[in-house]
């Protein structure tokens, strides 16, 4: 299952002025560039450590040869031994953040290793009921899987544990016996699995689904919906599948709508209201462009929830993705009945909050009505940011008149 790398003088690099006091300063990663000195070529998954100029000890990561991410810095500052203990701690402090969520009665679907800002670059582990997820990035954890499998397997017994690939790590993948979709560990009994989230239940597909099967990060805004639904028509674009909602419809919406060009999405949003049969609101699916529907249409809703998939994937889309996202509030706004409320979110990790809530605002003022800020969102805390680089969830609720 894992990679082993045979005994090797321990692979030493420097890196420039600049990474040393990006490493000083907690950031969790060297890329190729930054690396002006080696003492030999290093293998996927190798332990490197990164000395500074007067030759002391900076940090040490795990090392790729495929990855402009050079090293992933998993311990920074005094030396340290990465021992079976050091693991060991390295992964209860990861979890005593989700402490809460771990011991909730209703909520067995949570992040439980969000990479990089947790010490763990390059991995994210999801939890769906009695299935671990483990999305991994980087080939430099092939070698350390089974590690990972006996420390997971220590702390969720009953769990089955599934491998999921990035796409660009998928012929390394293959190089070393490993697949996406891989059951790891235990067995699967069913596909798509049924978990719960503040006590609904939800189906994530964990073999083939997008990212670890669901989108847990919302869990927040999705409670925060469900507060503000009460008496409402809601209006639900992007939906996948559905979990706004459902939290709209167990909040006592009037009617619930929802809308995706994806027909795969909007009948897995139908399966799950079928899992929670005491939601009685009317729920109805669209299939359409979410950008021409909405322009186009005439319906008004009293609540609407605007959550895209990423539109700026890469720093050349930010321009452009920060208008798309005003035309967006300014159509959802336009839909909107007095007193109604906007709800927009972005994922897009290359456009900034402030951007994106003052394009949100500016809608709002083009529109001409009277409006009021309700709140704005940020990271859920299973999916806590340690860096700049890792702040990618935002979100605004308007009110207008």
């Amino acid at each position: 299952m894992s990679v082993s790398i045979p005994a090797r003088p321990r692979l030493r690099l420097r890196v420039t002025a600049a990474a040393e006091g990006y490493v000083r300063a907690g950031h969790p990663w060297v890329y190729e560039s930054s690396v002006r000195e080696q003492n030999r070529d290093g293998q996927a998954g190798e332990l490197a450590v990164i000395y500074d100029r007067r030759d002391r000890f900076l940090a040490i990561g795990l090392y790729d040869p495929h990855s402009p991410l050079r090293v992933r810095v998993l311990h920074a500052g005094s030396p340290a031994t990465l021992d079976d203990a050091w693991w060991a701690a390295h992964l209860e402090t990861a979890l005593a953040r989700r402490a809460a969520l771990a011991n909730s009665p209703d909520t067995d679907g949570y992040r439980v290793l969000n990479g990089e800002s947790d010490g763990f670059g390059g991995l994210v582990v999801d939890r769906y009921g009695r299935v671990l997820v483990l999305k991994v990035y980087t080939a430099a954890w092939f070698p350390h899987l089974d590690r990972l499998l006996d420390l997971l397997s220590e702390r969720f017994p009953d769990c089955a544990m599934i491998l999921r690939l990035s796409r660009n790590i998928q012929a390394h993948a293959a190089e070393a016996g490993l697949s996406d979709g891989q059951v790891l560990l235990g067995e699967l009994p069913e596909n798509p699995v049924v978990f719960h989230e503040s006590g609904l239940a939800f189906e994530a597909d964990v073999l083939r689904g997008q990212k670890t099967g669901f989108f847990l990060d919302q869990r927040e805004n999705r409670r925060r919906v469900e507060r503000l639904s009460r008496g409402r028509r809601v209006l639900n674009a992007f939906s996948f599948s559905g979990g706004f909602s459902l939290y709209a419809a167990r909040g006592g919406a009037t009617q619930v709508v929802s809308l995706d060009i994806s027909a795969h999405a909007l009948a897995g949003a139908e399966r799950n209201f079928a899992l929670n049969p005491d939601l009685t609101t009317s729920h109805e699916t669209v299939q359409a462009d979410v950008f021409e529907w909405l322009s186009g249409t005439r319906r008004t809703f009293d609540l609407v929830v605007l959550d895209p998939p990423s539109l700026a994937r890469r720093e050349t889309e930010r321009a452009g993705a920060i208008r798309a996202y005003g035309r967006l509030a300014a159509d959802g706004i336009a839909r909107l009945d007095r007193g109604g409320i906007l709800l927009s979110a972005s994922c897009s990790a290359h456009v900034s909050a402030e951007e994106f809530w003052d394009s949100v605002r500016a809608a709002a003022q083009a529109s001409g009505r009277k409006w009021k800020e309700l709140a704005t969102t940020r990271h859920a805390p299973d999916h806590h940011a340690s860096f700049a680089e890792a702040e990618y969830l935002k979100a605004i609720y308007l009110e207008l008149e």
